[in-house]
């Protein structure tokens, strides 16, 4: 099994599932597969969960490329994109992010790449479609404050809320 398909039977498992604490064993047998090609491929457990957040992450910027195409206004592509990933069904892919975020801040083994491609990785791919690098950076910043504030205390109203508050101030 190569590199592609073991990263597609993994982040499948964790999209139903999470990771929660699972081993690189653990995670393997529930994909059929083994600890050792995990290890071969991804380097480490923070390298496999590294590469999940950025098949997740290539996955929602070619979504909002899609939205910039179509000639869907940014507030309405915003407003879908919220709508989206704040249902439960991505509460594991987010927790799974944020987790991934933190342990880049700390400069741990593996999760080089997501440090390097936080912010980085979507600015690069907005350019063909006209928008402003600050103001993407804006608009990415207040989804993932917003997910992880819907993460923690769970208060839905609240956060779609102040999702479309910022809609109205952003314009």
């Amino acid at each position: 099994m190569g590199r592609q398909e073991l990263l597609s039977d993994v982040v499948a498992h964790v999209r139903r599932h999470g990771v929660g604490d699972l081993s690189l064993r653990e995670l393997a047998e529930l994909i059929g597969s083994s600890h050792r090609m995990l290890l071969y491929h991804f380097g480490s457990r923070e390298g496999l969960l590294a590469a999940i957040v950025a098949e997740n992450e290539a996955r929602e910027r070619a979504t909002a490329v899609a939205y910039g195409r179509t000639g869907t206004s940014a507030v309405d592509a915003l407003r879908t994109t919220w709508r989206r990933l704040r249902q439960p069904a991505h509460a594991g892919e987010e927790r799974l992010f944020f987790e991934l975020a933190a342990m880049a801040m700390y400069g741990r083994p593996g999760t080089e790449r997501v440090a390097d491609d936080l912010v980085g990785s979507w600015v690069g791919p907005a350019k063909p479609v006209g928008s402003d690098a600050a103001q993407l950076r804006l608009d990415i910043a207040v989804i993932r404050g917003l997910l992880l504030d819907l993460l923690v205390t769970a208060d839905r109203k609240g956060t779609d809320a102040a999702f479309e508050q910022y809609l109205r101030l952003r314009g």
